[in-house]
């Protein structure tokens, strides 16, 4: 990687290095090493470290690099992040299979939001099973517009309020036919939603909702690489239980389906299409219904505006490699918020678009910004991995 080009991003996103380099006191190197070693400052360090932290890496160890800095959200406003990346592999003889990933991320802003979670992949030895987890807490105080489309395309029921909460989702599945897992999911769901402004939008529900599911996951994944698909398919049914038996306020169920196709044009360009949706049957609570927006879905809406029982999202984004560690995106999509199936309207369909840049952090881990643009809304996002 150029050394003036790191230098340029080191000084765009204040990057944290937290790999130092120092010479082990066992070593004991020649005289010139030493010298070369002191005069290193803190600038050189940085673009030593993140030169290195795309290198092939030895399969049979773990590769970890930590990156951090300042950013914002149209969302969340200025803030600072630290999200620490590690791939390793429980097989190191079939290189061919995805690496396994964990990430560690922590995230503060001036918007008084807070996060701090973990989530991963471990691939097991021979691809014979996988577990799947992501668990975190957070804090922020944000906009509520109420339930429905109706509802939330109404500018004048913006309101605000301090979300408050914690969610754990860890499924276990098993390799059944080549490329077919099947396996157990459980998720918690604690939220509360405090010092509410306009109360009356939650039509009555409890501010505060404690969910407890279990359910099984159906996975098909052909995919090359889990963070960073170049060719291959996903397709992945969630279902998930939530009866009072398990100490639910209300009983419901949810369906979740992902579709994603990855497919090479041209020299170093990849195709990526997600077909997404969300259906929840019962008493869904408010916190537990299908919203639009965010980092990973309708990139450009304020994340949770748009919520209904069920939500439904396609994507189509060209993702171009350019030099070096760089590279862009653009994307098209759009998506909605309903009820029920008969209460679809042509009318009520979002648009979505966007452009993006990604710089490779890591070995098909990238760090990404994306400029999202939708109906009367802009939203910028900073963070790791592909949005799908």
């Amino acid at each position: 990687m150029p050394r003036f080009y790191t230098v340029i991003l080191s000084a765009l996103v204040a990057i944290i290095p937290l790999a130092a380099t120092e010479v082990p006191d066992s070593v004991a190197p020649d005289s010139s090493a030493v010298t070369e070693v002191k005069k290193k400052n803190i600038i050189n360090k940085i673009i030593d470290y993140f030169d290195s932290t795309n290198k092939e890496s030895d399969p049979s160890k773990f590769d970890f690099s930590v990156i951090g800095g300042p950013h914002y959200s149209s969302d969340t406003k200025f803030g600072i992040g630290l999200v620490a990346a590690g791939q390793y592999r429980n097989d190191t003889v079939n290189l061919e299979l995805p690496p396994s990933d964990v990430s560690l991320y922590l995230d503060a802003t001036t918007s008084m939001f807070f996060k701090i979670g973990v989530s991963g992949n471990n691939i097991f030895k021979n691809d014979r099973s996988r577990l799947q987890y992501d668990v975190n807490v957070s804090q922020v105080t944000t906009k509520f517009w109420g339930i429905g489309y109706d509802m939330d395309v109404d500018d004048a029921n913006e309101s605000k309020y301090k979300y408050v909460g914690s969610q754990a989702t860890v499924s276990y599945v098993w390799r059944v036919a080549p490329n077919l897992y099947i396996g157990p999911e459980a998720a918690l769901n604690f939220i509360n939603a405090r010092e509410r402004t306009k109360p009356e939008l939650w039509e009555g529900q409890n501010h505060a909702t404690f969910n407890l599911g279990v359910g099984f996951t159906l996975q098909y994944d052909t995919r090359d690489c889990i963070t960073c698909a170049w060719h291959g398919a996903l397709v992945r049914l969630d279902q998930m239980f939530l009866p009072r038996a398990m100490f639910n306020k209300s009983a419901f169920s949810m369906t979740e389906l992902r579709a994603d196709y990855f497919h090479p044009l041209w020299h170093d360009a990849t195709i990526a299409y997600e077909f997404h949706t969300r259906l929840t049957y019962g008493n869904t609570p408010w916190s537990m219904l299908g919203t639009l927006g965010g980092s990973h879905n309708m990139r450009g809406y304020f994340e949770g505006r748009y919520r209904d029982k069920c939500e439904a999202d396609v994507c189509v984004e060209l993702r171009q490699h350019i030099w070096h560690r760089n590279g862009i995106v653009a994307w098209v999509g759009a998506g909605t918020v309903f009820p029920k199936f008969s209460a679809l309207r042509f009318s009520k369909i979002l648009p979505n678009y966007g452009i993006g840049y990604r710089w490779e952090f890591k070995k098909r881990v990238n760090v990404r910004l994306d400029l999202g643009f939708g109906r009367h809304q802009t939203g910028f996002i900073f963070s790791i991995n592909e949005a799908f």
